[in-house]
């Protein structure tokens, strides 16, 4: 076994452990529940059956060496297990296909929203007793948890959980009673943002394909049962399998009978490494497009939006917000640039506290986090540019008012950039700000950005390129191919992408139901799993190399590369 640290995506140091490791062997990543540290693995990592796998594990946030403190934000465990994945990669030359996950209780939720919102083509994962639901015991827990975090900020709770509800062995009873490292408490607040992502992935499983072995505890006091069985069957894969465990209790891999349950993930895993890769195609996600035409359908549009959109249309214009998005459309460039700038307005006084509710909108805080990590990702593209001695340009193919990319102009002005958008009123809005600042190798086109032939027209050979926001406002994966082989088709070698995508998004109806678009119809998206988007990158030559996304699980940013050289 050899240890060390590595840096996870906000530099916060983490420690490792490594076992077995030979180059060219598949590997397995290993995530230890809640409470726990890696070195409570080291006798599974050194077990038989997983003697001719590279063995990786690290100590959460707040748990065993690890000295980073622990995060009230559960994405923060999905973005230090996706860091750990490109350090093994980078370290140890693992590639992400050669990898398996094995999760137990919390580690399986992380694990299973890594799959859902990186969705990283791994070969598979074991989720032993996934934490979907906790089960708190006591009547209303979650509600009067909630409202302790309101009252005190930083509120630890200890935890319930003793060491004979974890397994039957009274050895392993003894060695989990008198760890020192094991924590006996828990954030309040990461508590119930687990219990919402939870929710959120096993309402959501069909965007999953990865292959997935699922163990359940049959007498498992600390987790629900039910949801993992739903989350089972909702899977986009045909190589799963669901299997309750007879007598079992919560802590699978330390319970009696293990060495029968690393039987089964071995077994399991095989079957992973040995599946053929998937054809990629620009085929759209079933469960998706049947979420758009019920969408289009009015499927469940009851009184609650019918009153919300009849009292937008009366008093909505008194909110200086809506005004805007009721002229121009909600998913406009006027309506975003509103968003980003989030000073509340109105009329009135009731309009400004309108206003206020408007753009706190789950979506919108949503929307302006994507800003932060577009502009995080240019500028690391622009970063490499500048050290490769490249003078950067820049192209976004369907670039609204321009907004963000005021932003780069003013710290880059020699960066040429070329903003194509389709809508003429948004030009207008750019164009004044353009003037206004004497911004110069700078300018707006306007053409069709579903167009090949619009590309050749741009007169720019762009080393990145922007396709933010657009691609969600159309469903059609060969429409939006066609965009994709135009960037290609005029970008330089070894140039960047940089694309947005929306996965999940908790107000869908609503937005359908009640918001209108720019052409003053009603806003109906049909969302693309981060699988599917990545898909259709792929789809022409494009591979994902990084990935921001939102506290929420709602809009991603990504970066990759085009036209890439041998």
């Amino acid at each position: 076994m050899n240890s060390g640290h590595f840096k996870s995506f906000d530099n916060s140091e983490f420690f490792y452990r490594e076992w077995n490791y030979q180059p060219h062997q598949k590997s397995i990543i290993m995530i230890h529940r809640g409470h726990e540290h890696s070195e409570r693995l080291n006798n599974i990592a050194q077990s038989p059956q997983f003697s001719k796998y590279n063995i990786f594990a690290f100590d959460l946030r707040g748990h065993g060496y690890t000295k980073t403190q622990t995060s009230s934000v559960f994405m923060d465990y999905v973005r230090d297990l996706d860091a750990f994945s490109k350090f093994i990669h980078a370290q140890y030359s693992v590639k992400i296909s050669d990898i398996f996950v094995v999760a137990n209780s919390i580690g399986g939720v992380v694990a299973s929203a890594w799959a859902h919102d990186f969705a990283p083509p791994i070969a598979g994962m074991a989720l032993l007793a996934p934490a979907f639901k906790i089960n708190l015991i006591v009547p209303f827990a979650n509600e009067m948890i909630t409202l302790g975090t309101k009252l005190k900020k930083g509120l630890i709770i200890k935890s319930y959980v003793k060491s004979k509800m974890l397994t039957h062995d009274p050895e392993q009873q003894k060695a989990y009673d008198t760890d020192p490292l094991i924590s006996r408490s828990i954030d309040a607040e990461l508590l119930i943002d687990l219990a919402k992502a939870g929710k959120r992935l096993v309402e959501d499983a069909e965007a999953i394909d990865i292959p997935t072995l699922i163990l359940a505890a049959e007498k498992d006091h600390v987790v629900f049962n039910k949801e993992q069985k739903i989350f089972h069957e909702k899977l986009d894969t045909d190589l799963k399998h669901y299997e309750v465990l007879p007598e079992f209790f919560h802590g699978i891999l330390f319970d009696t009978g293990k060495e029968k349950v690393y039987d089964k993930i071995v077994e399991f895993a095989e079957k992973c490494f040995n599946k053929p890769l998937k054809q990629i195609s620009l085929s759209p996600d079933l469960f998706s497009v049947k979420e758009y035409e019920d969408l289009q359908n009015n499927v469940g549009n009851n009184l609650n939006f019918k009153l919300q959109k009849l009292s937008l249309g009366k008093i909505g214009k008194i909110s200086n917000g809506m005004a805007i998005g009721l002229k121009y459309g909600f998913d406009s460039g006027a309506s975003l640039d509103y968003v980003y700038q989030n000073e509340p307005k109105g009329k009135l006084g009731f309009g400004k506290m309108m206003d206020k509710n408007y753009l706190n909108a789950i979506g919108w805080k949503g929307i302006r986090i994507r800003k932060q990590h577009l502009l995080q990702l240019l500028e690391q593209n622009i970063q490499a540019l500048k050290q490769q001695g490249r003078s950067v340009k820049i192209l976004d193919i369907a670039g609204g008012t321009g907004n963000y990319l005021f932003d780069i102009k003013e710290k880059y002005p020699d960066a040429e950039i070329v903003i194509n958008e389709f809508v003429k009123s948004n030009i207008e809005i750019g164009e004044k700000v353009i003037k206004e600042k004497n911004y110069q190798n700078i300018r707006f086109t306007n053409f069709d950005c579903f167009d090949p032939q619009t590309y050749h027209k741009l007169n720019i050979e762009p080393n990145i390129t922007i396709v933010s926001g657009i691609l969600e406002l159309f469903g059609d994966n060969e429409m939006a191919s066609k965009a994709i082989q135009g960037v290609n088709s005029i970008s330089e070698k070894n140039a960047y992408i940089v694309y947005t995508g929306q996965p999940w998004h908790p107000q869908l109806k609503m937005i359908a139901y009640v918001l209108n678009n720019h052409q003053n119809k009603d806003w109906i998206m049909r969302r693309r799993s981060q699988k599917e988007l990545d898909r259709v990158m792929a789809f022409n030559t494009i591979q994902k190399e990084n990935m921001l996304i939102d506290d929420f699980g709602i809009f991603t940013v990504s970066s990759g590369k085009v036209n890439v050289s041998n």
